[in-house]
């Protein structure tokens, strides 16, 4: 970690000491958590957790899927109190099969939108990642530009870049299309994608972007924060983003968050520990480590993303990602998107 963020991260602990006396008298004990969330971020966020209250966060990393498998397998013996992921359609798949528990909790309904959380109260966005269009300004007039449906037209064949439809990102993405325009036309778009590429789809959102930078395309669907990565190490990265669907629904967004796992036997300390994350510095700090925008809108957004500018952003709960993914897959699949 640079000495810079280990810094930061240390005076907001001390800060948040001061704010949370109480919770360190409280909690002696240990929390468990099992995140799909990569270690190098999510570390130095539970290091500040126990700095400013005492309590001990002890943590498994691997992929959601694999985490919703064990904690399944677990049952009753699971010793995880709290699931972290990255896609609400994560989260909400976990709550659907009944391994997180309902919170009441007014500071974690007052700081998280409504948009941004279960209607059930099972799990909460604690940060935002926009899904949208990136382009190389040399090649592309951001005037061309719109809506992800209008990178279907015949103005962008051979010039669209897009990540493999296996990744929940995409998913997600084309489930909350589906929620907004219908299934039929949704496949339609979706057609068109495959249609315009100038490629085999990526891996991975990064190399997209390299691909773009390189001129092998002219346009791409991303998630920010892969996007601020390359421009933290490159400033001269020759990408830009473009907000998509402004004044046409919003851009599509996502969320990182956690629940409170059905068979915590801290369920009250968990839920200390995501109140704790859904205020102040901590929100700030646990966006700003991974170049996404806090879930809270009061709590200010890193420099380097405030730069990409506002956005209008989607409304819909991001629980219809989860509710509409197998429908996503499905419609992918049929249209030859791989």
């Amino acid at each position: 970690m640079p000495a810079s963020m280990s810094l930061r991260w240390i005076l907001v602990a001390a800060t948040l000491a001061l704010t949370f006396p109480a919770a360190g008298v409280r909690a002696a004990e240990s929390l468990v958590v099992y995140t799909a969330r990569n270690e190098q971020l999510v570390r130095p966020v539970f290091d500040a957790y126990t700095k400013a209250t005492g309590v001990e966060i002890r943590y498994t990393t691997a992929d959601a899927a694999v985490l919703i498998e064990r904690l399944a397998a677990e049952g009753r013996n699971s010793p995880a109190d709290v699931l972290m992921t990255v896609d609400a359609g994560e989260l909400w798949n976990a709550a659907r099969r009944g391994l997180l528990q309902p919170v009441q909790s007014a500071t974690l309904d007052k700081n998280i939108p409504a948009n941004l959380r279960d209607p059930e109260g099972r799990w909460f966005g604690l940060s935002v990642r926009a899904r949208t269009i990136a382009y190389a300004p040399s090649r592309v007039d951001p005037k061309q530009l719109g809506t992800y449906a209008g990178l279907a037209g015949p103005e962008w064949k051979g010039r669209l870049c897009l990540r493999t439809s296996k990744k929940v990102y995409n998913q997600s993405l084309v489930a909350t299309m589906i929620a907004a325009l219908g299934e039929a036309r949704t496949e339609q778009v979706v057609r068109g994608w495959v249609a315009n590429l100038a490629a085999p789809v990526f891996a991975n959102d990064t190399a997209l972007l390299e691909a773009i930078a390189a001129g092998q395309c002219d346009v791409g669907i991303a998630n920010t924060y892969y996007y601020g990565r390359l421009v933290k190490e490159r400033p001269d990265f020759p990408v830009r983003l473009f907000w998509a669907n402004q004044g046409a629904g919003g851009v599509h967004v996502n969320i990182s968050g956690a629940g409170v796992v059905a068979t915590s036997r801290r369920a009250e300390a968990a839920t200390r520990f995501l109140e704790w994350l859904s205020a102040g510095e901590a929100q700030r700090h646990f966006a700003a480590v991974n170049f996404e925008f806090p879930a809270n809108p009061s709590a200010a957004v890193d420099p380097l993303v405030k730069s990409w500018g506002p956005f209008e952003a989607d409304p819909i709960n991001v629980a219809e990602a989860g509710r509409l993914q197998a429908d996503a897959v499905r419609l992918m699949d049929r249209a030859g998107y791989r």
